[in-house]
């Protein structure tokens, strides 16, 4: 099987070709003799009701500094390609929301994964609420009082954006801590979104675990342990990726959500768990998988093309 593949992503220059899972998809897709057309999200358009991206045809290889080669930019209409990648970065904004409704127009005939109506209605932070004996206790607000109540129950809360990404607005806030407020006006400053905060688990010590599920079925695990002075994990902030396996509370956690994801047509997705706990369901450009690969020697990229292949 040859396939015809486009992937909206951010700038495949600049990624870091031994972390991107999307550089690892991309080489994976080109080995099979599937083709390549890159293009950002900026350049999807839809015109005369016909969805259209301005983009180049793209070659990938495994070359630090040399990694990929671009063809001349011209346009094609979606519609003609076998799949496309949803794989732009959040945060998930109103313009990455548009970009769901205009693939929406050519999906399932063009496959999109992941399936673009079904990442619009999964935001990650909510996706997760579907599920609330697996999660540790949650409260979504945008009111002042409401938040001082979680804390005053849970004595230690973290708060962070409804939308974020990359751990980015993350706080831990203990009892009697007085930047509360403070905190509280700066995310109503800068968000229109309420505010998600949790119960701080302090399992997260021992790391915030990073599962693949591939079609609906756990595929690989990596932990990652937060930094000295740090409550979050994400190794962009200095956490450390180590090797990891999967507890008999992990396969329960796949085993209850892997049948809605695959139904939804969610084929590549990152959950994230702390001690039993899961906290983050991540559809719309999951990562992990290149570690993953170096610490368990499997191929994590050739499950996915699979899975994808067996829809087509």
């Amino acid at each position: 099987m040859t396939l015809s593949v486009a992937i909206q992503m951010d700038p495949i220059q600049t990624v870091d070709i031994d972390g991107d899972s999307t550089f690892a998809l991309a080489l994976e897709a080109q080995s099979r003799g599937h083709s390549l057309f890159f293009y950002l999200p900026r350049n999807l358009s839809l015109r005369d009701n016909v969805v259209v991206a301005r983009g180049q045809d793209m070659t990938v290889r495994r070359e630090l500094g040399n990694h990929v080669t671009l063809g001349e930019e011209r346009q094609i209409d979606l519609s003609t390609m076998d799949v496309v990648l949803l794989r732009q970065d959040p945060p998930f904004d109103m313009g990455y929301i548009t970009t769901t409704h205009l693939l929406e127009r050519i999906h399932p005939k063009t496959l999109v994964v992941n399936d673009p109506a079904q990442v619009r209605n999964a935001p990650e932070k909510i996706l997760v609420t579907e599920f609330p004996d697996l999660m540790p206790e949650t409260l979504i607000t945008a009111n002042k009082d409401d938040i001082v109540a979680f804390r005053a129950e849970y004595k230690d809360i973290i708060m962070k954006p409804l939308y974020g990404n990359g751990g980015a607005g993350v706080f831990r806030v203990r009892q009697g801590d007085e930047n509360l407020n403070a905190l509280f006006e700066m995310f109503e400053q800068f968000y229109r979104e309420p505010i998600i905060v949790q119960r701080y688990l302090p399992e997260v010590r021992q790391g915030d675990k990073r599962i693949i599920l591939v079609d609906g079925k756990a595929a690989g695990v990596i932990n990652r342990i937060p930094a000295e002075g740090e409550t979050r994990s994400n190794m962009h902030v200095g956490g450390v990726a180590e090797k990891s396996g999967m507890t008999t509370r992990d396969h329960e956690i796949c085993e209850v959500i892997g049948p809605m994801l695959s139904e939804r047509g969610l084929i590549f997705v990152g959950i994230d768990v702390i001690g039993d706990y899961l906290t983050e369901i991540n559809v719309t450009s999951p990562t992990g998988i290149q570690e993953i690969d170096r610490y368990d020697g499997v191929n994590l990229s050739g499950q996915i093309w699979d899975a994808i292949e067996a829809r087509r």
